[in-house]
């Protein structure tokens, strides 16, 4: 590991994805299956849904030599590796979802076992079956080590404020570890259920952005946060469009008639400050707007790692930089 340099914050990277070799055919004829086409195209296959470009074989997706050495050359010290939002598998059938989070999470967390402070893991969760979700995330942290868990922003159909989620949430501040929102690019039909999504990679491009910002609404007027005062929640990418509309959410806090009591009190800002987001937003306009209306005190560093739109190497240094640093130590009570 390359020596930071003299006064520079720690980098903790919290948004980083890992595909596992021994996921492959876990999930029965779900797959997934990693191949490659005829023209020598790689592809991914989860159930109908097939991944076409993305070359995981031999990337820091999936070769932890290689993911170090890339850490290094970019100035990551520490990295969150949690699972791929593709393989959440929350249309598998309980029993086979519970199974395939099991094995995910030993795997995960053996392989960041083997990298003290370098590597972290959070756990998948069988979200089909609340209770299932519970026992998987109580023996994921107590008995493998690992430092939060990760669901989709609508898990197994579900918006975060259905009152079935609150057992999980309930777990996850008795364990005090974080829960991580990050969502998947999976329609029940494929890519996007709205068709205008699926040109131009709109459903990752902005389907993300649409669903954080959903997940961001649903934790605060559906009163999770209200309910779960010491849950702690981190969205991904910013929380999508969240920043951008925020003053708008604020007025109808202030006069739609769903407003309950102490949101109406207390203020739509109240309870989305409440909220963690990392920073894998692109450009300093977007992140300047974020500070601006989310505040740095739950701002933390993330890159998606490898990927496509990867933000490593871009960690904001001076000020900032010591905030996000110091913020992931607090979210992930290290």
């Amino acid at each position: 590991m390359s020596e930071p340099t003299a006064g520079a914050p720690r980098v903790i990277d919290v948004h980083a994805h890992a595909v596992l070799a021994m996921a492959e055919g876990a999930a029965g004829a779900a797959g997934p299956e990693l191949g490659t086409g005829p023209d020598g195209t790689p592809f991914y296959r989860v159930g109908e849904y097939v991944l076409h470009g993305v070359k995981y074989a031999g990337s820091p997706f999936m070769d932890v030599d290689v993911r170090l050495a890339a850490m290094d050359a970019t100035g990551v010290d520490l990295q969150v590796l949690s699972p791929n939002p593709i393989t959440y598998f929350n249309g598998l059938p309980a029993a086979a979802a519970a199974e395939y989070a099991r094995a995910h999470n030993d795997a995960l967390a053996e392989l960041a076992g083997k990298h003290p402070g370098r590597l972290l893991a959070t756990a998948q969760l069988p979200v089909q079956d609340i209770a299932a979700a519970v026992a998987e995330a109580r023996r994921a942290v107590a008995q493998l080590g690992m430092v939060g868990v990760y669901i989709d922003t609508d898990p197994a159909g579900r918006t975060l404020d259905d009152p079935e989620l609150d057992p999980l949430y309930e777990a996850l501040v008795d364990l005090d570890v974080p829960l991580f929102v990050h969502p998947s690019p999976l329609g029940s039909a494929g890519p996007a259920d709205d068709v205008r999504l699926r040109r131009f990679d709109m459903d990752l491009l902005f389907g993300f952005a649409y669903d954080e910002t959903l997940a961001v609404a649903a934790l605060v007027f559906g009163g999770v946060m209200e309910r779960h005062p010491g849950l702690d929640v981190c969205v991904s990418h910013g929380g999508g469009a969240a920043a951008f509309v925020s003053g708008r959410f604020a007025r109808a806090v202030e006069k739609r008639p769903w407003a309950g009591k102490a949101l109406r009190e207390n203020g739509f800002d109240h309870y989305y400050r409440r909220i963690w987001f990392d920073t894998h937003v692109h450009d300093e306009l977007s992140l300047d707007l974020l500070v601006a209306h989310a505040g740095t005190e739950r701002l933390v560093f993330g890159t998606n790692f490898a990927g496509w739109d990867s933000g490593a190497g871009e960690a904001p240094g001076g000020e900032l930089g010591q905030a996000l640093a110091g913020n992931a130590a607090r979210l992930l009570r290290l």
